[in-house]
């Protein structure tokens, strides 16, 4: 069985994005640097074509192949799936997606693919468990992401820290309530302009 992975870019005042959805500078570090993230022909990180645009540091290279390589299922919320419109399909890394909604998939929206549609965040996470197999799950940061660790669902947390103060917007934790204590990091890899920092979640 994988982990559970709660993950995003993040600001360094813990935002996601503003209050209009806007991420500012948050990705700019994905086409910034002098390493493709997916290597040669290798179409593993090419998703319709975007993943051979990500260019990145050597460090941050090495660290979201590895990353995305081990997700074999991604958990989101409805809002930023009708934001992204799913990326239309092929989401940026794993095979599934898991839509924590109380509406269904769009009527026609892309059925070919792996899209599954649930209104309560222990199911969720339970079919994107099932999907992933042995592979780890991701779960978006924001509202949703802060239901699924504050159910104790979430094993650990993963940040990519730019360097950039938003001062209000889409919170990481979302609205959690009371406090949840994490070990000490366990992965900090400097990148440029992003700093990769994973948490488990103590028990």
């Amino acid at each position: 069985m994988g982990t559970v992975i709660l993950h995003n870019v993040v600001s360094v005042d813990g935002f996601i994005a503003d209050r209009n959805d806007d991420v500012g500078p948050l990705h700019d570090w994905y086409f910034t640097g002098d390493t493709p993230i997916a290597e040669g022909d290798d179409q593993e990180y090419d998703h319709s074509g975007v993943g051979r645009d990500f260019k990145v540091s050597r460090a941050s290279a090495e660290y979201v192949r590895t990353m995305w390589d081990g997700i074999g299922a991604i958990v989101m919320g409805r809002h930023l799936f009708d934001l992204v419109n799913g990326w239309e399909g092929h989401p940026p890394a794993g095979d599934h997606v898991v839509v924590v909604s109380h509406r269904p998939k769009p009527e026609g929206w892309h059925p070919e693919a792996s899209y599954h549609f649930i209104d309560d965040v222990t199911a969720a996470i339970d079919k994107a468990k099932e999907l992933a197999g042995d592979r780890d799950v991701a779960v978006n940061a924001g509202e949703v992401g802060s239901q699924i660790l504050a159910a104790g669902l979430v094993d650990e947390v993963a940040m990519d820290v730019v360097p950039v103060v938003f001062g209000s917007g889409k919170r990481y934790f979302g609205g959690i309530d009371g406090q949840r204590p994490l070990e000490n990091p366990h992965m900090v890899i400097q990148g440029d302009r992003v700093l990769h920092l994973r948490f488990k979640v103590r028990r």
